[in-house]
């Protein structure tokens, strides 16, 4: 198919428009935010107003970018500022849209930054979305169908890589967590360092946490720059935490479909969902608190031939769940396509 991709040009984004393509399909990309001024205070003022004050401006973006074209499907990722007046555009020159979001942006977390993807989904000819009350609540704005599916990971992102030798030790750690600081988390890991954790932490805005005096020995600078370093750092990690984000109502995230895929051995957050993908002690491993946590942390770094044995039964249950990009977009397509 033809298929006009409205959305980030990276992220997950990006990886799923890639997918798309690795499935036979053209894809036209446009990202409705490369209009918008990325200089402070703009990015914060557009995200605190809805995008209020620039729907007008985006969606003139995106038709200019559209041109003359016509296309089979639209499918319209993420997209905070892409309004109804937009998608009843698109979906006229389009035929069909599909709306994927990952977030959580009918959860309270956010405020209004989602009040215009709120309104647009009556619009959509399929809403896709990743947790289970999204489903109803969809629903009850007047989505004409909705589609729950998982998170998940990319075959070509998050494909294992040859670590070479000489390049090990650079990648090595104990027991790592990627990922941006939320309230819930400073705590959580300064009770890891207490508890004697050789703990490290990558990524964004640690720097706000209260627990930063503590948590500023074992931070190891900001998120990974590249799929590639990603995929290295977790490769390198004896353990890779998975944390949830309590505001987004979270019992799964994309971590929990990446580390698995890469090699690595989850070590997440037990919910019940978590529990559904993997066998905890066998394919994963699943803890309640940082007490647990932690304790688990140390049985798991005294017993090499364990990690090995849950890194790679995980894989293997990853790659069953079919929880891959090119699994789920199938799915998606075809519900799409379906009348009934």
């Amino acid at each position: 198919m033809k298929i006009l991709f409205v959305g980030p040009n990276q992220g997950t984004a990006y990886q799923r428009r890639k997918a798309l393509e690795r499935l036979g399909h053209e894809t036209h990309a446009i990202n409705p935010e490369h209009c918008l001024s990325k200089r402070k205070p703009w990015p914060k003022l557009h995200k605190e107003t809805g995008g209020y004050f620039v729907k007008r401006r985006v969606t003139k973006w995106v038709l200019e970018s559209m041109g003359d074209e016509r296309y089979d499907l639209a499918w319209v990722d993420w997209c905070r500022y892409v309004d109804a007046s937009l998608v009843g555009e698109i979906r006229r020159r389009c035929g069909r849209v599909v709306n994927y979001n990952n977030d959580d942006p009918l959860g309270s977390r956010d405020g209004i930054m989602w009040s215009l993807y709120r309104s647009t989904i009556p619009l959509y000819d399929l809403v896709v979305v990743m947790r289970e009350q999204n489903v109803a609540e969809a629903e009850a704005r007047g989505a004409r169908k909705v589609l729950r599916v998982y998170m998940s990971a990319d075959e070509v992102a998050h494909a294992p890589r040859v670590v070479e030798e000489s390049e090990r030790a650079q990648w090595e750690s104990d027991v790592l967590f990627l990922g941006t600081w939320f309230p819930e988390r400073g705590p959580f890991m300064a009770e890891l360092i207490r508890q004697g954790v050789p703990l490290s932490i990558r990524g964004g805005q640690w720097k706000k946490a209260k627990e930063w005096p503590l948590l500023r020995s074992v931070w190891k600078g900001p998120g990974t720059a590249s799929d590639d370093e990603y995929a290295w750092r977790i490769q390198g990690a004896k353990v890779c935490l998975g944390l949830l984000s309590k505001g987004n109502r979270d019992l799964h995230t994309q971590r929990t479909m990446e580390i698995p895929l890469l090699g690595g051995l989850l070590c997440a957050e037990r919910t019940e969902e978590h529990e559904r993908l993997y066998q905890d002690w066998d394919e994963a491993v699943f803890w309640s608190n940082a007490e647990e946590c932690a304790e688990v942390c140390r049985r798991l770094l005294d017993d090499e031939p364990k990690r090995r044995a849950i890194a790679r039964a995980g894989r293997e249950r990853c790659l069953a769940n079919a929880t891959q990009n090119e699994k789920v977009l199938e799915r998606v397509l075809a519900e799409a396509f379906c009348e009934v």
